[in-house]
């Protein structure tokens, strides 16, 4: 965008372009003593700007900050959206949840269409037109043709395009949204919208929501908010009050929002959910797990997957207490988060169908091996559902595969977390339209992976932990799913990792295949503790012989078609950032603590004179008795060591 200063430059070197220019810029021409009306004379030429007077005017452009902007802000720019971000960091923003933004405007676009569609609007996204239907016949496109126009002109559609208020649109609630960049482009790239409302906490952060919509100029959809979320959330439990979805993303844990959430959530409104806390969820704080989620994490290979069914046993545990449930449409666990879609309803029957979708996990600290345990169950009588506590538990005091004990997790959901059709769906619209996202080729790949895992299968192994345990070589993945295909059991792959295996087979012929597998790749036997789990399972010999012939169906589509399932690192020092302060800006970079942490392994000391460059640790605390013996030094002045820290 030229400013008056080049703008004004220009004009001045070329006489041809005055009189138009004069009509559109006349502050430029009053500013020079001139008036936009007046005559001009083309006899006074004006020699052509050099080469040196267009690279001043260009410099000059630079360092002009763009209109809008204050000092020390600058643009970031992420899909459609354009948003003013003060370079202090006194706003939260994080570039690698690209993504996860990308993916939200993916699914809330194909929610928009589904719910939509039922009050008579149609959303119009550029690109439509490119969506192809696969598999139909010239005979089945033209009924379909002719039904589509009959249907239209009985009952015609309401169009919604993107930028535009839908009156019957939905309904959007962004709870904590920092710079509002997630909410700005839902207005600018998701249609079929009536209002989205960006709430945050902080003034700064709601000032600049309010900045950045109207920089966007999205201002008729994005209304600013500076509330508490949980009591914005409480205040909107009218039914009539409702919003239609719901966007949780903190810094951390979700579990403080998540009561008003499923509360404020309209009949089958749509709840996103995002949780970087996965630290606790993946085991190494059970009991801060408990405390915020009501239960066990455990500490194994499955834990990605584990913690999306965490998180989704705490929502509809929550839901349950005002008699409403949760459908799970598409959860994802990705790198250092997870994300959840989910649509809540109410209906006092099916909430009690909740206990039968809990199971608690036993998980071998041995093998790796894990049971679920369902927490009620229910018979069909007739047309009446009986409702009973479950039987159990499945295994016995110690692993039949290993001897040793077992861990109790959970409870976790243990019913599928996927909806196939909803999936493919968004799989489609992103497909056929890869220019909307910045991420498309990512999103693709994950959602093929989603749509290939086994609905029923809850958790999965992995083929370097089984290996692991009993000490032998890793088999190839193929080979490893074409003997589970051989032995006549179902086999997918996990979106959740990379060598994650999830398989309909039971521990006991998994071992089995892994027994064979070792007997063409031993093991040395003597050097074997007889207490250790390989000693227990390799005694045992496989029931039978597993063949490692390598079959067509071992290899999923997403994979034949090297599609982009897992992130790569696009730079150094990739991957979630510090926590923002709550007084404005960052903590200590990571950068600058990896930069004094480095290399401190290489160029070891091996001459004894250069110790007396370091202290003495254990003089510091008062420990050290040898005195001047010591090879380290007593003095308290700052050594190396201490400039370097």
């Amino acid at each position: 965008m030229l400013t008056a200063r080049l703008l004004s430059f220009i004009i001045s070197h070329h006489p041809l372009c005055l009189l138009p220019a004069a009509r559109t810029f006349p502050w430029i021409f009053r500013s020079r003593g001139l008036s936009s009306m007046d005559p001009l004379n083309p006899s006074s030429e004006v020699p052509p700007p050099t080469a040196a007077q267009c690279g001043a005017a260009e410099e000059e452009e630079k360092k002009t900050p763009p209109v809008g902007l204050l000092p020390g802000e600058t643009v970031v720019k992420e899909g459609k959206a354009a948003i003013l971000f003060p370079s202090a960091n006194e706003v939260f923003y994080n570039p690698v949840q690209e993504f996860n933004r990308d993916l939200t405007c993916a699914v809330l676009t194909e929610y928009a269409r589904e719910v939509l569609a039922q009050r008579g609007v149609k959303l119009v996204l550029p690109g439509e037109t490119e969506r192809v239907v696969v598999s139909l016949s010239e005979e089945e496109e033209e009924v379909d043709a002719q039904t589509d126009e009959k249907n239209g002109e009985e009952t015609p559609m309401e169009t919604a395009t993107v930028g535009e208020k839908c009156e019957r649109g939905l309904r959007v609630l962004e709870g904590l949204s920092a710079s509002g960049l997630r909410s700005v482009r839902f207005a600018l790239e998701v249609p079929g919208l009536k209002s989205v409302t960006a709430n945050d906490f902080s003034s700064k952060a709601a000032a600049l929501i309010a900045r950045n919509a109207e920089y966007n100029g999205v201002e008729h959809l994005l209304s600013a908010s500076c509330r508490d979320a949980s009591m914005l959330m409480y205040e909107m439990r009218g039914r009539k009050d409702r919003y239609d979805v719901i966007d949780l993303d903190p810094y951390g844990s979700p579990s403080a929002f998540l009561d008003a959430a499923v509360q404020s959530v309209g009949e089958g409104g749509l709840l996103c959910v995002t949780c970087t806390d996965m630290a606790v969820m993946a085991g190494n704080n059970t009991e801060t797990c408990y405390s915020k989620y009501g239960s066990v994490s455990i500490k194994a290979k499955y834990c990605h997957e584990m913690a999306l069914r965490i998180l989704l046993h705490s929502v509809d545990q929550r839901a349950g207490v005002y008699q409403r449930y949760i459908q799970p449409l598409l959860c994802v666990s990705v790198d250092f988060y997870i994300r959840v879609f989910l649509r809540v309803f109410t209906g006092q029957v099916t909430v009690k169908n909740s206990v039968s979708k809990q199971a608690l996990v036993y998980n071998c600290v041995g093998c790796g091996s894990f049971h679920l345990q369902r927490m009620g169950r229910r018979t069909t009588n007739g047309k009446h559902m009986k409702y009973s506590p479950a039987t159990g538990p499945p295994v016995g005091p110690h692993c039949d595969i290993c001897g040793q004990r077992h861990q109790l997790g959970g409870p976790i959901w243990a019913e599928p977390i996927h909806d196939l059709e909803f999936v493919q769906k968004v799989l489609s619209a992103v497909s056929t339209n890869p220019s909307r996202f910045g991420t498309a080729k990512r999103i693709e790949g994950m959602l093929s992976m989603v749509t290939e895992e086994l609905e029923d299968v809850p958790l999965y192994y992995t083929v370097d932990s089984l290996s692991s345990t009993i000490h032998c070589t890793t088999p190839p993945l193929l080979q490893f799913r074409s003997a589970l295909l051989h032995a006549g059991h179902r086999v997918s792959l996990s979106h959740a990792c990379k060598n994650g295996i999830k398989t309909s087979a039971p521990p006991a012929d998994i071992w089995d295949i892994m027994r064979c597998w070792e007997k063409s790749n031993p093991v040395k036997r003597e050097k074997l503790s007889e207490t250790s789990p390989a000693f227990k399972i390799l005694s045992t010999e496989p029931s039978s012989e597993a063949c490692f012939t390598v079959r067509e169906d071992a290899n999923p589509q997403s994979r034949k078609r090297h599609l982009t399932r897992f992130q790569e690192n696009p730079q150094a020092f990739w991957g979630p950032k510090a926590r923002a302060k709550s007084g404005g800006g960052l903590a200590t970079s990571l950068n600058d603590k990896r930069k004094r942490c480095q290399n401190k392994r290489k160029n070891q000391i091996t001459d004894v004179g250069d110790f007396k460059n370091f202290h003495c640790k254990k003089f510091k605390v008062g420990k050290c008795t040898n005195g001047e013996k010591c090879c380290y030094s007593h003095n308290l002045e700052p050594t190396k060591e201490d400039k370097v820290e």
